[in-house]
């Protein structure tokens, strides 16, 4: 029913864009001569004026495949958030991003860190940095993002494990050559202010130095609430000779922030009714909000090297060194008694420190093999990830656990120590893969991409704990790709694909091992894709996918031995209507619709079959537009609306459905210098977007104003 009853809409969808432009310059992440990448990268940054602004969205990408490749040529969803359309709607995080793409859907993650739902499948770790993968929990900031690319559907021969429901990857800026500058100050009449800094110097000879900056004293309008973070972000690029690259990054991040946690559920009890968030409270901090913070320093070195062997043949490393230490505390609503309006509060911190090494090895040949034009990737990975991870619970002392509806922001009286099923460990996770992949072009009109990949995965685990031990566990995975694609005219591509995942029996962040699950398999995630890719006229593309992805081997426990059993199964299903780019050469848009269920098939240990999936609302629609009116004033409007989700696996609360409207103004003052106001929830909904749990729901901000000033030359 799900299908039939959304295939008049989707179809609907796709063929009502009207569009006319010229389609802009393709801005690979990694293009296959060195040179020619260079030059995409300074088409992306270069100045812009009004009304001959990069457009939305590009038309090459490697993050998909490894290897330069039309986006229509790629047999899975993709949703590109460029640069352009950042700034434009002023997105500060990955979560701001995810409102603008189908099937994906963010959550609050404790106030701490970027949590995700793609396709029904939550995660803390499927983010990846120009294709290596960054799986440290804590809140992303797009001040050196190029791009964001947010693909749906496992593709582990490309991304190794997990990305069960997809991943998402930020294409960094990096030094293009040639000199660019731009500075922009944002002020909130209630958010606070942030400074940004792009200085991209030519050094000669091809080579050049590029810095980016950001600081952000940031309030929020939630009372107690505030957040202040920094980065830098230096890269170098040598170009040596006509075939050569080098590239060489470095960036300190440091984000302090409060760690709110919403507001708990209001309800009458009845387990046959849905009940819903406390409304009336949507500025009031629950909690200790001086208890309850969140503190990451991050360092990340980064080196590439590209070279062109000639005659189609490219080998590219990249390998990644980062440092990441990471503390959160919190004092929590854990439950609302309605009898008495009493709030109960929970309290625990965590550290969990990290250290990644990843290197990544491509070589990619295009050629003509038995007198078919295709282009070959074998590949290897090597990553070793050292972790320490500590909990501490809470302790109220004083009867400062619960407090009156009345006054919830409490002055807790805590005692922080561990107990006795407290994490206490250093884990040692190692990865070695090999993968192919080969995109075989039969004819003009049929393409195919398959591929497969090796992974093996090591893991240890060193529990501290009184009565610990340690815990080992490896796996071998085969991760396989098949996807065809036909195109019966020019502007259409028809695709269809099968991919396979697997999430090891540790979790995204290795803290599941003990003496249970190191026996147990990795869970499996399968994907059945199908899906069209129509550029109407030159300049705009409209989307639609249809999938069923299985996720399996989650764990039950059997209910006659009491053990547990790797029984649990889930199903999500859905449509993706997508459209990006330009409207008209003033004109761009990025709009998106999913129709989408998640449901328990077989009961699993966290909930019996037939639930449906937390943070899957059935509906989501949005839609971003700037019109140019003339060289100096541009327009925008959005539109974000989704039905009503449920805020837990017990299905017993939900967040309501709501619209938002944000709109903006654009006005060149100079050539060189542009104004912009953002107005986010221009119309005052009351609203809740999302939520960690039932007593952890995030109210929606009311209507704000953002004021920006850009100069770049």
């Amino acid at each position: 029913m799900l299908f039939r009853s959304a295939s008049t809409l989707a179809l609907t969808f796709a063929l009502a864009a009207p569009a006319l432009a010229a389609e802009g310059e393709a801005t690979a992440a990694a293009a296959a001569a060195p040179l020619a990448a260079a030059e995409a990268e300074l088409d992306q940054t270069s100045i812009v004026v009004t009304g001959q602004r990069p457009e939305y969205g590009v038309t090459e990408t490697s993050t998909a495949t490894r290897t330069n490749t039309d986006v229509r040529n790629i047999p899975q969803s993709l949703s590109v958030i460029t640069e352009s359309q950042i700034e434009d709607q002023g997105l500060r995080g990955i979560a701001d991003v995810l409102n603008y793409v189908p099937g994906a859907n963010p959550g609050t993650g404790e106030g701490n860190r970027d949590q995700i739902t793609l396709r029904g499948n939550n995660t803390t770790a499927d983010f990846f940095v120009d294709g290596l993968r960054d799986d440290v929990q804590y809140s992303r900031d797009l001040y050196n993002a190029a791009r964001v690319e947010v693909l749906r559907g496992p593709n582990a021969m490309i991304f190794g494990r997990g990305g069960g429901g997809g991943v998402i990857n930020r294409v960094t800026k990096r030094a293009s050559g040639r000199d660019y500058r731009e500075f922009a100050v944002t002020v909130s009449d209630e958010l606070g202010y942030r400074l940004t800094g792009d200085i991209d110097i030519a050094l000669g000879g091809g080579h050049g130095l590029r810095v980016n900056g950001m600081y952000e004293d940031g309030e929020s309008f939630r009372r107690h609430v505030d957040l202040e973070r920094y980065g830098i972000n230096p890269t170098a690029g040598f170009v040596l000779g006509d075939n050569t690259r080098i590239d060489l990054s470095y960036e300190y991040f440091h984000d302090r922030r409060t760690a709110d946690r919403g507001v708990p559920s209001l309800g009458d009890g009845d387990l046959d009714t849905v009940d819903g968030p406390l409304e009336g409270y949507d500025r009031v901090f629950f909690g200790d909000p001086e208890l309850s913070y969140a503190l990451v320093d991050a360092h990340v070195g980064t080196f590439g090297i590209e070279h062109d062997f000639g005659g189609g043949l490219t080998l590219r490393n990249r390998t990644l060194l980062g440092a990441y230490d990471k503390f959160y505390q919190n004092v929590f609503p854990s439950n609302l008694v309605e009898e008495t309006d009493t709030v109960t509060f929970g309290a625990y911190n965590a550290r969990n420190d990290r250290t990644n090494f990843i290197s990544q090895t491509d070589l990619v040949w295009d050629t003509e093999l038995a007198g078919i034009d295709q282009t070959l990737l074998i590949g290897a990975e090597y990553g070793r990830q050292r972790s320490r991870n500590r909990r501490a619970s809470g302790t109220f002392l004083n009867g400062t656990g619960s407090a009156p509806l009345s006054d919830p922001t409490i002055d807790a009286d805590i005692i922080f120590a561990p107990s006795a099923s407290d994490a206490n460990n250093r884990t040692i996770a190692t990865v070695a893969a090999v993968y192919v992949q080969d995109q075989i072009r039969l004819s003009d009109a049929v393409e195919i991409v398959a591929g497969l990949r090796f992974d093996r995965f090591s893991i240890r685990v060193n529990d501290l704990r009184t009565n610990g031990g340690t815990f080992r566990r490896t796996d071998e995975m085969l991760s396989p790709r098949l996807g065809l694609v036909v195109r019966p005219m020019s502007s259409l591509s028809l695709y269809g694909s099968y991919s396979r995942s697997y999430l090891p029996s540790s979790g995204d962040q290795f803290s599941g091992l003990d003496t249970t699950t190191q026996d147990l398999e990795p869970e499996k995630f399968e994907n059945i894709e199908v899906g069209a890719k129509w550029m109407p006229l030159e300049g705009l593309l409209a989307t639609v996918a249809v999938y069923q992805l299985d996720r399996t081997n989650t764990r039950a426990t059997d209910p006659i031995t009491n053990q547990v059993v790797q029984t649990g199964a889930q199903r999500s299903r859905g449509i993706e209507v997508g459209l990006e780019r330009n409207m008209t050469d003033r004109w761009q848009i990025s709009a998106g619709y999913t129709l989408q269920e998640a449901e328990i098939r077989r009961t699993t240990a966290a909930a019996p079959a037939g639930r449906s999936v937390a943070i899957v609302p059935r509906h989501k629609f949005s839609v971003w537009n700037r019109y140019n009116v003339n060289d100096q004033l541009g327009l925008g409007l959005g539109v974000l609306a989704q039905s009503r989700s449920y805020t837990g696996i017990s299905n017993q609360v939900a967040v309501p459905g709501f619209t938002r409207v944000d709109a903006a103004v654009f006005y060149e003052i100079s050539e060189n210098f542009e104004a912009q106001i953002n107005v986010e929830n221009l119309l005052g909904a009351d609203y809740f977007p999302t939520a960690h749990s039932d007593n952890n729901i995030a109210p929606g901000a009311p209507r704000n104003v953002r004021g920006t000033l850009r100069f770049r030359f």
